[in-house]
């Protein structure tokens, strides 16, 4: 009897357990969602050069170029080149390349581009060593640096799993930027969103055959990809191409200027070139190479990327009219690109 009244009396603790383990659940949550909410609001506060946030703070909807590619585009939106290019032309103009983004990752940017803004001409900057190797493509997916600095959308969230279920993206990528993981853990957070190469924007390259043999080694890591992951991402390169010109883009390809002595190192250059021209004369597409344009160590400030002296040069001589003569933008919209950055500190205060 006794010990039927313990049972009795001991019955109620258990609900009394449940509720202080959802309370526990119900503010770990809440506190979570904050710090997400915060880690977020940082994202818009140090943002610079990540290619969705160019896309969620532009000031206008339409552009008359957007340009994608790796790296070697990245030099023409360091500092205040993009707005000189935009004095210089009369035009609006949007770089979204990324660092070591392949045509895949490329795809994926134009494709959240074009969901809300447009631009009447496209300029890709093509590299070999991107179509080579699945690092630069599906890879790139899951390098936390792009994805802490990755505003959130819902649009893109769908399509982080669509990538994932489709394209062989690392099924954690979509689960990392739903859950804002990275964001949350992002020991830089404070610090701006900048590609290292900027701070050497003004700096010239002094020639080292290390330096040039370790980069290759870098990009081209043993060649391990055979013909068929050239295909692979050719095949990827032209779905981006005709994404583009279902949105009524005029596309251009180039290929951006290198040392002569690192472009002698670049392997499979004529495999590539042959494959690549292949697919572009069949759609009539324009491609520029302007690999050879300058040779000069003096226009680099490292083994392959333009420095303020180089760009400037292959605007002058090159660029200005490759862009001058592209299609006017199909609708004229308030606002330029050439404040770009002041413009978007100025809407996250």
């Amino acid at each position: 009897m006794a010990h039927a009244a313990s049972v009795e009396r001991g019955a109620p603790a258990k609900p009394s357990l449940a509720r202080s383990a959802a309370l526990f659940v119900a503010i770990g949550a809440v506190l979570y969602l904050a710090l997400y909410a915060w880690s977020e609001r940082l994202v818009y506060r140090t943002g610079d050069s990540n290619p969705f946030f160019k896309i969620a703070t532009a000031p206008r909807s339409e552009f008359d170029w957007v340009v994608l590619g790796a790296s070697h585009a990245m030099p023409l939106d360091f500092d205040d080149f993009n707005a000189v290019m935009e004095r210089e032309t009369g035009l609006s103009i949007l770089n979204l390349a990324a660092t070591g983004a392949g045509p895949l990752y490329n795809r994926f940017v134009l494709e959240h581009f074009l969901r809300e803004r447009g631009t009447a001409n496209l300029l890709y900057v093509v590299d070999s060593f991107a179509f080579y190797d699945g690092a630069w493509n599906e890879g790139r997916f899951a390098d936390v640096k792009l994805l802490r600095r990755t505003p959130f959308d819902a649009a893109l969230a769908g399509a982080f799993l669509s990538y994932a279920l489709r394209e062989g993206v690392d099924w954690r990528v979509p689960l990392d930027y739903g859950t804002g993981f990275s964001k949350i853990n992002n020991p830089e957070r404070f610090r701006p969103d900048r590609w290292e190469g900027e701070a050497q924007f003004e700096r010239t390259y002094r020639p080292s055959g290390a330096a040039e043999a370790r980069r290759i080694e870098y990009l081209f890591p043993a060649m391990r990809a055979g013909p068929a992951e050239l295909e692979r991402n050719l095949g990827r390169f032209e779905a981006l191409l005709d994404e583009a010109r279902r949105s009524g883009a005029a596309v251009t390809v180039v290929q951006l200027p290198m040392p002569a002595s690192f472009y002698r190192r670049l392997p499979r250059e004529a495999e590539f070139d042959a494959a690549l021209g292949a697919r572009l004369a069949a759609r009539g597409i324009r491609f520029s190479d302007f690999s050879g344009a300058l040779p000069e160590p003096r226009h680099y400030f490292d083994t392959d990327h333009l420095n303020r002296a180089g760009a400037t040069e292959f605007f002058a001589r090159h660029l200005r009219d490759l862009l001058s003569a592209g299609a006017p933008v199909r609708d004229s919209t308030a606002g330029t690109q050439s404040g770009r950055r002041a413009d978007r500190r100025l809407m996250i205060r």
